[in-house]
């Protein structure tokens, strides 16, 4: 948690993301193959490398429009019936067959501070921020309290980059790290409060 709450009835982000060792989370044109690859070659037994923990600790999702795109494309829609909101500027039609707790946010709520404040005011204290320019802007935005990075024993080369260019600024502190067998190592840091 900040060390400086945030205002009454604001939601706080937080997120759960894998990278390449060089920083990519998916490939230039989107492609998650090699991620898909490490985790069925690495997979120790039923270990989830924690996200499972990490999702009983959230109670919403926020993501883009791309990463929602992605999503749908694996089959299976992962998270239930947890509240999603997807970030989007055009119309968002949703398929037939998924839970009704999928809300597309249009671009009233484009900004992360009242996003947040208004996600509190509906009673959620905690979502997980997902997607490379949803963090970006959230990060950038002081809204997300815990970053857990896994980092994969791959370099890409290219890609869509987790980080990129800050307007000031974001200080961090370094919760814990762990590594597992097979070479996945994975931290946490906790947002600080900012000068």
């Amino acid at each position: 948690m900040p060390d400086t709450p945030p205002p009454t009835g604001t939601a706080r982000g937080a997120v759960f993301i894998a990278t390449s060792l060089d920083g990519f989370i998916a490939r230039p044109d989107g492609g998650l193959d090699w991620l898909e690859d490490a985790n069925a070659n690495g997979q120790q037994g039923e270990e989830d490398f924690g996200y499972a923990a990490f999702m009983a600790t959230v109670d919403g999702l926020v993501m883009g429009r791309h990463s929602f795109d992605k999503v749908l494309s694996f089959g299976a829609w992962p998270y239930g019936r947890l509240p999603v909101f997807v970030l989007s500027r055009n119309p968002l039609p949703l398929p037939p067959g998924l839970p009704d707790s999928i809300m597309a946010l249009g671009s009233q709520l484009a900004d992360p501070v009242e996003l947040m404040a208004w996600l509190g005011q509906r009673g959620h204290r905690r979502l997980y921020i997902d997607g490379g320019d949803t963090i970006r802007r959230f990060l950038a935005a002081g809204c997300i309290d815990t970053l857990t990075l896994t980092r994969i024993p791959l370099l890409l080369g290219q890609g869509i980059p987790l980080f990129g260019p800050t307007p000031q600024d974001i200080p961090l502190t370094h919760q814990e790290t762990r590594s597992y067998a097979n070479g996945f190592v994975q931290s946490t840091y906790r947002s600080l409060p900012r000068p």
